[in-house]
């Protein structure tokens, strides 16, 4: 396990991309850490365990040399087999406390609570690390996402402590207002990985944090 919730740009590399396909994974989400992400999420919904294993491993070794978390979407198990920083969860997947037993006290563990305060609320209180909130904007990963507004944010701020990832069609433009009202961190895929240069990219994105570029150390 490797470093706490980070603050900034929380990068998801969706493997569906085409240009995260076959070994680009590795080298998008490098681009993307040297551009300023502070946090990664490995985000696969194939039915291939093999590639998936393989490619978690392989991301899990390279956020430890940049000394940034990697968190695995949905896959309690793969994080721990990966020796990820932890697990996000939905909806459908296993109860926190499940997630909590298997991977430890020191795992990061988020919990997506779509535009609902009230799951936030139990969601800090079962102990999640960070609890996300979206689509905040029209997504082209999920374009059937339920939406989430700043009134939310701005609510949810209020009442929660742990830290507020916002997602959903969040760009270099939009983010500044989400940030304002409360978010912590801004998950993005394609506004990133879905780029000609994710680096460039992500650069623009953790500007709005005034987030230095990383090096591997």
């Amino acid at each position: 396990m490797s470093g706490p919730f980070a603050r900034g740009l929380y990068a998801i590399a969706d493997s569906a991309l085409p240009s995260l396909s076959g070994s680009r994974l590795s080298h998008g989400v490098a681009q993307a850490i040297t551009g300023g992400a502070a946090m990664i999420q490995y985000r696969d919904k194939s039915d291939d365990p093999r590639r998936r294993h393989t490619q978690a491993l392989a991301l899990a070794q390279l956020c430890r040399t940049y000394g940034v978390p990697l968190i695995i979407n949905d896959d309690m198990l793969l994080a721990r087999t990966a020796g990820a920083a932890g697990v996000h969860l939905g909806r459908d997947d296993p109860p926190l406390a499940a997630a909590r037993k298997l991977l430890g006290h020191d795992a990061i563990i988020g919990v997506s609570c779509y535009n609902n305060l009230s799951m936030a609320v139990e969601a800090q209180a079962r102990g999640a690390d960070y609890v996300a909130f979206g689509a905040f904007y029209p997504s082209p990963t999920k374009p059937e996402a339920v939406r989430a507004d700043t009134r939310l944010l701005r609510r949810a701020r209020s009442r929660l402590t742990c830290p507020i990832v916002v997602i959903g069609g969040i760009t270099p433009d939009n983010a500044p207002g989400l940030i304002d009202a409360g978010a912590d961190a801004v998950a993005v895929i394609s506004g990133v990985f879905g780029q000609h240069d994710p680096g460039a990219a992500a650069r623009r994105y953790a500007g709005l944090f005034q987030c230095a570029p990383r090096q591997p150390g």
